[in-house]
């Protein structure tokens, strides 16, 4: 079969000819459809027929002419995080708080934007803007500027109370009903930025994550126990950690209306008056508040004759009273062998150094009452060898252990034995205060294990969404940024539920990586444009099954 142009009466038409033969074997051809005039057919008409034979062969639309991609972005972690984003309401819930007839822009798919580029590719509001060029985002305008992103950002902050209202809203189908566990932690975000403003969070404090001091902000975080975050707090760098515990749990309750809440919580947010606050705000409601607080190191010098007569049972649990509560330790033996040998390694290296200095000392004295011989090097003295041995006694953190006699004319020193045998009474426990009457011991310890899964939270807050260091100076913004973040990490953990619910032992980062791999390509055949995606392959449709969200067509 083939076309053949053939003229009648001065015009030329195009013809579909088959060649066939007849009943004597002879080759004869016959005219199967008359496809029109030749100078009236044009590609648009011609298209689809070519494009069907094509199909019928399996074959590209039109062979004739040349496929040029004209882009292709990642797809399938966007499309995923989309459908999670619909999923948990958040779009509405921002809808809701943020619907304003003057604003022309679209203040929930910008501040969306900028939440998944948090988990895709976290960067700065520039790179924010760069990553959106490699994506194709659903639903996002035709154009985004970088004042789009500020203006975003304030309205997320001029509407904070209903934002957060809404927010909760969607959150709580989430919660179990009989929610009783809360964790509460924080930690401190770096930022950078020079100069003062008006009611500045900004302030120089101990840094938990360099160690020093850092200009910061500190972030609160609550949970369930199951690692749903529900709400964040943002205080300035440098508050006591117990002054926002009262405040934070008023909000829980008034937010989440439970009947018993059983408080998890740091050292470093135990004090005698947060106690006295719980104890009086749980007589407010009707509520049951009760509370697990872990007793920080400074005050184990309270329990030392506690410590010292109490009995362990078989799981190594005890139970007794401190400060008018519960007081549960718990001891691991093979913990607390470990704690004592390294110490008692560390002491003798101390010990051995001190040694070694003496003996160079004495050398060298033996050396100048020797007529005619000189120590080779610089001469050592006892005034340097305290310096020395104090210094690398410091470094160690030893000091209540080994202790240079800065009095004696001769370099010397001496082991505390009872301050070794007082700290071995510390090593390998934990030590909790609690008012739930009918908590076990092992509940209790088992409960505060738990905290280690906020820990976590804050691990991915710093390192898969990169909360920190912080470039915004205005308090607003600096909040914002904390809000887009605790958005970023109630995807991700939501997104560990689920996967972790069904066997899955990928974690969300390395999911998005996978189906990143799922690209939307825009590709021009003539004059035509088609879109299409990446096929999927099968350990990226399991992944969309384990989030129970739908695959992208």
């Amino acid at each position: 079969m083939y076309t053949k142009i053939t003229r009648s009466g001065g015009r030329q038409y195009l013809q579909l000819v088959e060649g066939y033969r007849n009943e004597q074997g002879k080759v004869r051809h016959r005219v199967v459809a008359n496809l029109g005039r030749l100078e009236e057919l044009k590609p648009a008409k011609l298209d689809p027929l070519i494009g069907g034979l094509n199909r019928a062969l399996g074959r590209s639309e039109n062979p004739a002419f040349p496929v040029e991609i004209e882009s292709s972005k990642a797809y399938g972690n966007v499309f995923a995080l989309h459908e999670l984003w619909m999923d948990l309401g958040l779009d509405r819930a921002l809808g809701r708080a943020m619907r304003s007839g003057r604003r022309k822009i679209d203040v929930e798919a910008l501040v969306r934007a900028m939440v998944f580029n948090r988990l895709c590719d976290p960067t700065s509001r520039l790179g924010c803007l760069r990553w959106l060029h490699t994506v194709a985002m659903p639903e996002m305008p035709a154009k985004v500027e970088h004042h789009h992103l500020l203006r975003a950002m304030d309205a997320l902050m001029d509407n904070v109370d209903r934002v957060e209202a809404e927010q909760t809203k969607q959150i709580r189908p989430l919660v179990d009903r009989d929610l009783t566990v809360v964790f509460y932690d924080l930690t401190t975000v770096r930022i950078h930025g020079e100069g003062e403003v008006d009611e500045d969070i900004r302030a120089y404090g101990m840094n938990k994550e360099t160690g020093g001091i850092a200009r910061q902000f500190v972030l609160g975080v609550v949970q369930t126990a199951e690692g749903l975050p529900l709400m964040h707090t943002v205080h300035p760098g440098n508050v006591a950690e117990t002054k926002t515990l009262r405040a934070m749990l008023a909000t829980v309750l008034q937010r989440f209306p439970i009947e018993r809440v059983i408080l998890v919580a740091d050292c470093g947010l135990l004090s005698l008056d947060n106690i006295d606050a719980l104890t009086s705000l749980a007589e407010q409601g009707g509520r049951a508040l009760e509370f697990i607080l872990a007793v920080p190191a400074r005050r184990y010098n309270a329990l030392v004759e506690t410590f010292r007569y109490m009995a362990f049972d078989e799981d190594g649990l005890a139970e007794d009273r401190f400060a008018g509560h519960r007081l549960i330790v718990a001891h691991d033996a093979l913990r607390a062998a470990e704690q004592g040998d390294r110490r008692r390694a560390r002491i003798a290296e101390l010990e051995a150094m001190a040694e070694k200095m003496v003996g160079k000392l004495d050398a060298q004295e033996l050396d100048a009452q020797e007529a005619g011989k000189t120590a080779k090097g610089r001469r050592a003295s006892d005034r340097g060898a305290y310096s020395r041995f104090t210094r690398a006694v410091a470094e160690a953190e030893l000091t209540r252990f080994l202790k240079a006699d800065l009095n004696a004319d001769r370099f010397s020193w001496s082991v505390d034995e009872d301050a070794i045998a007082e700290a071995e009474l510390f090593d390998g426990k934990l030590a909790l205060i609690i008012n739930a009457p009918d908590l076990t011991a092992a509940d209790a310890v088992a409960r505060y294990k738990g905290l280690a899964d906020i820990e976590r939270g804050f691990c991915v807050l710093k390192s898969d969404i990169e909360i920190a260091p912080v470039h915004h100076r205005l308090p607003d913004r600096i909040r914002a940024h904390a809000m887009i973040c605790f958005l970023a990490l109630v995807l991700y953990r939501v997104m560990r539920m689920r996967l972790k619910a069904k066997g899955h032992r990928v974690s969300p980062r390395t999911a998005l990586d996978l189906l990143e791999r799922i690209q939307q390509h825009v590709a021009r055949i003539g004059p035509a444009t088609k879109t299409t995606l990446t096929r999927q392959q099968p350990e990226q449709l399991d992944l969309f099954e384990a989030l129970s969200l739908k695959t992208p067509s």
